[in-house]
């Protein structure tokens, strides 16, 4: 039995005519004859006392009238209310970012979003990569900006898409030796002291670590560890050693850091959006869109 046959039948029931039931559904009144009575084979029972010029509903099809009717609101209710929650949008979207690398483009997306959908409410959380994909994977944030893992498996389960990618640069103090320098190569850096991110919350920083200077001989001594960049940037402008990262380096810190390009260079670091594989919310799809298009421009 489909909701079909129950509206076929109730619009029967009430016009007691076929003819006038056939205009008012706009069908042809063989068509709706006969759907009524697949109805009642169905059911088997008859519904309908016919005439040749008339139709009569049973006292079985009264009964049944009464409950179709009743059958066909909760349906139009349970579509109108299923409707209105598709249609909601969250009073809040949840956005995880990692601050150095979207320093220069999520301004530009904050902007656009809010001109598309004003009534929505950006909350932004400085974490962790790691911190933002488990965020990502709880529903505690809907969409993450991160940098891409060199590991594959780290994206299991996720949708990514980048927006832009990163050359790979050191950064030293403006009193450095290198700062004389535009570009230094990988095995020099190799032998200075490194100011890195804390092991234990950025994994992937060190699988970057390792990929740079895979080539090279002697490998990177990390000194110090930070939660942050920004905590990383005031040691290397103190002179505690050199950082690794994006050329976004200066962009963010100006001229309390030289930032300097590497040789060879290694591959660049990508830089896009992360989110649950799926359909995203609106205000989440529309968040989407407005990064991909900020960074077209």
């Amino acid at each position: 039995m489909e909701l079909r046959h129950l509206r076929y039948f109730v619009a029967v029931g009430e016009e007691e005519n076929m003819s006038r039931a056939a205009v008012k559904l706009h069908v042809s009144q063989p068509a709706l004859s006969k759907q009524v009575r697949d109805l009642e084979d169905e059911i088997g029972f008859s519904l309908l006392q016919r005439t040749a010029k008339s139709v009569r509903l049973t006292e079985a099809g009264r009964v049944f009238l009464d409950n179709a009717r009743a059958v066909l609101r909760r349906a139009d209710e349970a579509v109108k209310e299923a409707r209105a929650v598709a249609r909601a949008e969250p009073a809040e979207l949840h956005v995880g970012y990692s601050p150095t690398p979207v320093a220069e483009i999520l301004p530009k997306i904050l902007r656009a979003f809010q001109r598309k959908m004003p009534n929505v409410h950006v909350r932004l959380h400085d974490w962790s990569n790691q911190a933002i994909l488990d965020g990502v994977r709880d529903g505690r944030l809907q969409v993450g900006l991160i940098v891409r893992p060199p590991k594959a498996s780290s994206l299991r389960d996720l949708r990514y898409e980048e927006l832009f990618h990163e050359r790979v640069c050191v950064a030293v103090s403006p009193q450095h030796p290198f700062a004389r320098r535009r570009a230094i190569p990988i095995s020099e850096v190799a032998t200075e002291p490194l100011i890195g991110l804390t092991h234990e919350d950025y994994p992937e920083y060190y699988d970057y670590l390792s990929i740079t200077f895979s080539k090279v001989k002697q490998k990177p001594r990390v000194v110090e560890e930070h939660d942050s960049m920004a905590g990383i940037l005031s040691s290397v402008e103190a002179g505690a050693g050199v950082a690794f990262g994006g050329d976004v380096f200066g962009y963010s810190f100006g001229p309390r850091v030289k930032v300097l390009h590497l040789t060879p260079e290694p591959k660049p670091i990508s830089i896009g959006l992360a989110a649950l594989k799926g359909k995203l919310s609106p205000a989440a799809e529309k968040f989407w869109h407005c990064a991909k298009e900020m960074a077209t421009k």
